[in-house]
């Protein structure tokens, strides 16, 4: 009876872990049935919202600024240079790298020994010269004298060979008379002939004795500029450079001493690009007189001045390209000759264009615009010209609205943006005045009321501003920011 009464309970409790795991299994099947008959519900997908700066397109005249780079020169630079060989006896005190001179200073001084002997024989021989020119006055006076005098004797003659003549007609006078007159008047017509032959040659001495006194004046004037060659002084104002004499030293005809440079009169040749020069021309083709500033850089203290460009350099250069160009600098002081400097030239005036920061231009040549609902919209723009981290564009409808000021690859058309602008902007694209509805009265009032950090007086006084037809705009920003909304 034991036996059969524990394998009824066996029997029993293999029955219901049986009914159990068919159980289990059907609940199982159910479950999984109900799982694949039924539709999944979509996640709910939340748009997301980026966040942008904002910068109002305001169109106007632009006064472009072409920033390139120079060196300053000087427009008047001389090099010092020996005209004679010689020994040098005497140096300036201000010969030295960059001594100042003033003009007509004596800077060096050569020995004029050998000179002032020349100088002095070749006045010795202008006054032999002189001398010369006054005998041969004399000469010809002279010998004017004596052919007037030869010729009254041939004229004595003439008249007694014709007495002669006369009387041996008339049977008077004899052959022999009449002969010897003829004889004396041929000899007193050869010592006319003479005579001229005489003053011809004192004619010539004179010319000889003019042609010496003219080459011993040109031998006296080059013998007085090499004297004064002998003495080197200072044309104008300046700066010595690169001086290379030395007092007692002998200097060969020629041999430099030394530069001199104006400091006060300087200038900056810059290099641009053919496009950027055609910039620099009006109507004519000729080049404007644009202002022009410069910079030399020193660290932190940087020296400035201006000019005016006043020309261009007559050909491209040798394996260069472009236009070198030339501006004259006014009042320049800190500057020196050999100085490499930042060169801004204000490019003639642009009318209707827009300034933006380059950062707001895309690789396409578009913009993107605040639009309806805080999405963007893109806009074409045209580029004019690029100024260091801003461009100058023009496009149509831009004016007035506002640009994104910094792209980025998340942000296109039809993009949902939070607007984010400087208190300038905020204060342009914000209306003074809000007429608010009825619902946002509402939440900003019910804010207010349950604010409890705010002074129950500026309490009174926001709610009494919210009590209004229209609402101050600068504080329902404010208010809004606060909710988070």
């Amino acid at each position: 009876m034991r036996f059969l009464r524990q394998s009824m309970i066996g029997l029993f409790l293999a029955s219901v872990a049986l009914g159990l795991l068919v159980y289990a299994a059907q609940l199982v099947s159910d479950a999984v049935q109900s799982s694949l008959s039924s539709e999944r519900a979509p996640p709910e997908v939340r748009e997301r919202v980026f966040v942008v700066n904002l910068i109002t397109a305001v169109e106007g005249a632009q006064t472009p600024v072409l920033e390139t780079f120079g060196e300053v020169n000087s427009r008047r630079r001389l090099e010092l240079r020996a005209a004679i060989s010689g020994r040098i006896i005497n140096l300036s005190p201000a010969f030295a790298e960059g001594g100042s001179v003033t003009a007509g200073e004596v800077i060096v001084s050569i020995d004029p020994a050998d000179m002032q002997s020349a100088y002095d024989r070749l006045a010795a021989d202008l006054a032999d010269a002189k001398a010369e020119v006054r005998d041969a006055d004399r000469g010809l006076d002279l010998a004017q004298q004596e052919e007037r005098a030869a010729q009254q004797q041939a004229v004595l003659r003439e008249q007694a060979l014709a007495r002669q003549v006369d009387l041996a007609a008339r049977g008077v006078g004899s052959a022999a008379s009449v002969e010897t007159a003829e004889l004396a008047s041929a000899a007193a017509e050869a010592v006319v002939i003479a005579r001229r032959q005489a003053v011809a040659q004192a004619q010539a001495r004179i010319d000889q004795a003019a042609t010496r006194v003219a080459r011993a004046e040109i031998a006296l004037a080059e013998a007085a500029r090499n004297l004064a060659d002998t003495v080197v002084d200072a044309p104008f104002s300046g700066t010595l450079s690169n001086t290379a004499a030395v007092e007692g030293g002998l200097v060969a005809a020629n041999e430099r001493l030394a530069d001199l440079i104006d400091p006060s009169d300087l200038e900056v040749a810059f290099r641009v690009s053919t496009t950027q020069y055609a910039r620099l021309l009006d109507e004519q083709g000729v080049l404007i007189d644009a202002p022009v500033a410069v910079r030399l850089d020193a660290n932190g203290s940087d020296l400035t001045a201006t000019g005016r460009i006043n020309r261009v350099s007559g050909d491209t250069g040798e394996a260069q390209t472009g236009r070198l160009v030339f501006a004259r600098l006014g009042a320049a002081p800190g500057f020196r000759p050999g100085d490499f400097v930042t060169v801004l030239v204000q490019e003639p005036m642009l009318e209707d264009v827009i300034r933006l920061p380059a950062s707001a231009v895309g690789s396409g040549g578009e913009v993107l615009v605040l639009g309806q609902n805080d999405r963007l919209d893109a806009v074409d723009v045209q580029l004019v010209r690029r100024q260091g981290d801003d461009v100058l564009v023009r496009a149509e409808g831009l004016a007035g609205r506002e640009v994104v000021r910094e792209r980025s690859p998340l942000l296109g058309a039809g993009i949902a943006v939070r607007p984010l602008r400087s208190d300038a902007e905020e204060a342009r694209a914000m209306p003074a005045l809000l007429d608010l509805s009825a619902d946002r009265r509402a939440r900003l009032v019910a804010f207010v009321q349950n604010d409890t950090q705010m002074p129950e007086a500026d309490k009174a006084q926001v709610l009494a501003q919210l009590s209004q037809q229209e609402v101050p705009a600068h504080m329902v920003a404010r208010l809004e920011s606060r909710m988070g909304g």
